[in-house]
């Protein structure tokens, strides 16, 4: 089908198309205007923004995590429609189902599972495979798994731990790799209660440095376009900042994510030795092009951690609202599920603050992406309010005079004017995270790349503006109109697809079964596992 989106003001970065023209689809792909011939759809889009579909780098949103914390509180869910009897999973509130659901209507066409443990990949994929609409991808979490830190304590080849790394990315079907707190779950399990980045993982006597330095390394050696994502030692500390800071300076050149910064933008000024630290560590990421960062801002209102970082989840349980938690272990990666509750105090907007200073003196849209770490910082149904925000420097100052005023004082916020453009937002949220993932076919909208559009009618009300697209288009088809869905599919999982050496796959073999008695099957499940058509599509990376 030949469609034309008609008299939009079309906001292209990748291609510099800035200003009203039309966009045509042919099919799955967005095509250059034919030479005669009528579009058998027209799109009345004059008044409307029209950009590509968005993409949100870090969400939880399947696993093992997110399903516990599901269990953990059956109070929050609440009465959904009803879904295609097709659907094998929970139709319970916060479904899969509905998560794909949310996220189209808001014109988000790719999500990011940053945090998917190798040994509950099936179990991750199975819950990624009911999310309908949305394309969807992983990070496989590496880090505090035995194998790998023996490797290192035991001066393996820089090739052995590649080979690893590559096969660990293939078997889960990841499309990078995660390090959460690297070591601090092995140190965990030996009692140790605080890790630091250069604090050594007893048995193994490798540094939290050495872990990400190595992975860091193999990650860009194998040509992933992700680089390394990692998840810092001290999340949520006073004083973290300065463990920031040490991440960052430890980047050497190479390239580095770091994940919800503002979880470590804590300094310890003031009577309650908690400040902001924001405008410090802005000013690092930018004199430091190699590093990118996603903020996980905090809103206010309930929502539950969800972590693997399980000595981080261990410390908070007793500042969990309601009061019940989960913490587990595991051989390689742990957790805990910790339910909160941001109020308005001096706590929370603090935290509130510090990520939205980062937002706005990190200088380049190209190298700070839009993530409240959901549901960490907050639900993603509440992007829309944080667009606002960003946008207007009116809506900060009305929610900063209801704030304590011992709080602001202690952060730069009131006193920073900028305000996010369409095109910058365009940036952090499509053109941006395709570069990051290395996904060449979406993120803009010149000829060949998948249709992935959103369109959005002008309104004064930013967040009613962005928060009900007026039409979203899926692979070409007509998935959102009006703020309502007008027609469920089925998106992929996209993957990468390294291949290890063999004799590195011997190895592993033989070190499952001597010790776990289990065979590598565990893992490298076949894809008909997974009941949906076409459930991976392959992004290059160069092995």
């Amino acid at each position: 089908m030949l469609t034309k989106i008609a008299g939009g003001d079309i906001i292209d970065p990748v291609n510099g198309r800035l200003g009203k023209g039309d966009l045509w689809i042919r099919d799955d792909k967005i095509v250059a205007a034919p030479a005669g011939g009528a579009a058998e759809r027209t799109i009345d889009a004059a008044g409307c923004i029209v950009m590509a579909g968005a993409i949100d780098i870090h969400s939880h949103i399947g696993g093992g995590n997110v399903n516990t914390a599901r269990l953990l509180l059956p109070e929050q869910h609440a009465a959904h429609q009803a879904r295609p009897a097709t659907t094998p999973l929970s139709n319970a509130g916060w479904s899969t189902f509905q998560t794909g659901c949310l996220y189209a209507k808001m014109g988000f066409t790719t999500v990011v599972e940053p945090a998917m443990s190798p040994g509950a990949a099936l179990h991750t994929h199975l819950e990624l495979a009911d999310i309908p609409i949305i394309d969807k991808a992983t990070l496989a979490i590496l880090g505090n798994d035995d194998f790998l830190l023996s490797m290192i304590r035991d001066d393996a080849s820089s090739q052995m731990i590649e080979d690893y790394v590559a096969w660990t990315i293939a078997s889960t079907r990841a499309l990078g790799v995660k390090v959460i707190n690297a070591g601090a779950a092995a140190a965990f399990k030996e009692n140790v209660r605080t890790f630091s980045l250069d604090d050594v993982v007893p048995s193994y006597g490798v540094s939290s440095r050495k872990i990400v330095k190595t992975l860091q390394a193999a990650v860009d050696s194998l040509g992933v376009p992700h680089p390394l994502h990692v998840h810092c030692n001290n999340l949520g500390s006073p004083g973290s900042a300065d463990t920031a800071a040490a991440t960052i300076a430890a980047a050497e050149g190479l390239p580095l994510h770091l994940a919800h910064l503002q979880f470590y933008g804590y300094g310890t000024e003031g009577k309650r030795k908690f400040s902001s630290a924001a405008a410090r560590l802005a000013e690092l990421v930018n004199a430091t092009p190699e590093v990118t960062i996603d903020i996980g801002q905090v809103m206010f209102g309930q929502t539950v951690t969800v972590s693997s970082d399980v000595m981080r989840q261990f410390s908070a349980r007793g500042s969990a609202q309601p009061k019940k938690s989960v913490i587990h272990d595991g051989d390689g990666n742990g957790g805990g599920i910790v339910p909160y509750s941001y109020g308005k105090d001096f706590y929370g907007a603090m935290q509130w603050a510090i990520g939205l200073e980062l937002f706005l003196l990190v200088d380049d849209p190209w190298r700070v992406f839009f993530t409240t770490d959901h549901p960490n910082g907050a639900p993603f149904t509440a992007y829309p309010a944080l667009f606002e925000l960003l946008m207007s420097r009116e809506a900060r100052a009305e929610m900063i005079a209801g704030l304590p005023k011992s709080a602001m004082a202690l952060s730069t916020l009131a006193a920073i004017d900028r305000e996010y453009t369409f095109e910058e937002i365009a940036v952090m949220t499509r053109a941006a995270p395709a570069k990051l993932l290395g996904l060449t076919d979406r993120g803009h909208l010149g000829a060949g790349a998948t249709a992935d559009i959103a369109v959005y009618r002008r309104d004064g009300n930013i967040a009613k503006m962005l928060g009900q697209a007026a039409y979203v288009f899926k692979d070409g088809d007509l998935v959102v109109q009006d703020g309502e869905i007008t027609h469920y599919r089925w998106g992929k999982a996209l993957r990468l697809n390294p291949s290890p050496d063999k004799a590195m796959v011997r190895r592993l073999e033989d070190y499952h079964q001597q010790r776990y008695g289990l065979s590598l099957d565990w893992f490298n499940f076949p894809d008909s596992a997974i009941a949906r058509e076409q459930p991976f599509g392959e992004v290059a990376c160069r092995t």
